[in-house]
């Protein structure tokens, strides 16, 4: 095959930039620029702080360099892009993808490879969301990590319990429901025997269990001990679900002008408001880095990976093991699937027969990532496809498919009359 020779497969991309090796107390910036046609490196260290920062920043401006290449170091990297943000372009890469040659490495080799890299084109961004979605996302993810603490804590008040001999969790589906809150509170105050009289005006709602099964599963060995650490326990509790409260309502006021597109979200079966504040959290109101539903999926890690070699093709596991968008995606497909007549139910139980559950529940939630892109990139209304949609599809094929098993087992297969 014939060639040019002044065809070059790596070009320069960015004549002046700058790459960043990041540590907690320490930066090395490498600087690349092009001088009268001469290539020439300049490598400084600065300390974290903010007034070195400022020095870093006032530094590459006096250089007109206009872009920045940095590795995602934990939360390091953060101090620097609140710096730079607005005064230069940030890149912030992945460190997997930007590896050094193993045996070279020092900090000032790091940074000269990543500027070397960013100045002939070779980093991808990951994705960095304007600062009021940076806003959201804490606090979302603040939300979640108290709802863990939350659930540890109800945890602990189920172990008590049972130490003490109190089955309540045999009884009821959630002890912590209505009905099951009253019913400690009563445990709590009376140190006697608990009747029958006591537990009924407790009970609200439809029980599998009659009032003296209930009854019969408060009755244990109760002592003072006990009493104190549920009630300690409780007060944290009530300390963790009021902080719930106060985290839902600040969203709320952050989000307000946001609202249309999270009405539109809650349409999508599975997700209700705090899904919708979640997902909106993650991936932001415009979707501007994403120029597909499936360049979305992907940053997501709800698609296949592709590993192929020799003409053969290895596992197709999603190289993003851990993603938050991914873990609240897989609980809106848990959701999704329970609700009747929806495409989504449909969809799981077909699948779950050829790809098991665990793949099926990842391909329902790949589905409804694609239904949230466009219907927050496009500004489209949701509409569900129905469970007969898959049915229907392709309908004169799957008939001449059924008319020649009908025939093979000696029926003749005919229409209903209208």
């Amino acid at each position: 095959m014939a060639q040019r020779k002044d065809a070059l497969f790596v070009t320069i991309c960015h004549p002046v930039c700058c790459g960043l090796d990041i540590h907690k107390d320490l930066i090395v910036a490498c600087l690349l620029g092009d001088e009268d046609g001469t290539e020439y490196w300049e490598l400084r260290e600065f300390g974290a702080f903010r007034e070195d920062l400022i020095c870093l920043r006032d530094w590459l401006l006096e250089h007109n360099c206009p872009i920045v290449a940095l590795e995602s170091t934990g939360i390091y990297w953060r101090p620097v892009y609140n710096v730079l943000e607005g005064s230069v372009q940030v890149i912030l890469v992945n460190a997997r993808h930007v590896k050094n040659v193993p045996g070279r490495k020092t900090d000032m080799s790091d940074s000269k490879w990543l500027a070397g890299l960013l100045r002939h084109g070779l980093l991808r961004g990951s994705f960095i969301p304007p600062e009021h979605v940076r806003d959201w996302r804490d606090l979302m993810r603040m939300r979640r990590g108290v709802m863990e603490h939350l659930g540890d804590y109800k945890r602990r008040v189920h172990k008590v319990l049972e130490s003490a001999n109190i089955k309540l969790g045999s009884v009821l589906g959630d002890i912590f429901g209505g009905t099951g809150r009253r019913l400690l509170g009563l445990l709590l105050d009376s140190a006697t025997e608990i009747t029958t009289a006591e537990v009924e005006p407790c009970l609200r709602g439809s029980l599998k269990h009659t009032t003296e099964e209930i009854c019969a599963a408060l009755q244990g060995y109760v002592r003072d001990h006990h009493r104190y650490m549920l009630k300690r326990y409780f007060h944290l509790l009530e300390s963790l679900e009021g902080e719930i409260v106060e985290l839902d309502s600040r969203v709320q006021v952050l989000m307000t002008p946001y609202d249309p597109i999270l009405q539109r979200l809650k349409a999508i079966p599975g997700i209700a408001d705090t899904a919708a504040s979640q997902i909106l959290s993650e991936i932001g109101p415009s979707l501007e880095q994403f120029s597909s539903s499936a360049a979305l999926a992907s940053w997501a890690g709800l698609c296949p990976g592709n590993n192929q070699s020799a003409g053969k093709r290895r596992s197709g596991r999603s190289p993003v093991r851990r993603h938050h968008l991914k873990t609240i995606m897989v609980e809106v497909a848990w959701a999704a699937i329970r609700k009747k007549g929806s495409y989504y139910r449909d969809k799981f139980y077909r699948l779950r027969v050829r790809l098991g559950h665990k793949k099926a529940l990842i391909a329902v939630a790949h589905r409804l990532l694609t239904a949230i892109y466009h219907v927050i990139k496009e500004e489209q209304d949701f509409r569900d496809l129905g469970e007969n949609y898959l049915l229907l599809k392709n309908q004169s094929r799957k008939l001449a498919t059924l008319k020649r098993q009908a025939k093979v087992l000696g029926y003749e297969l005919t229409p209903l009359a209208a």
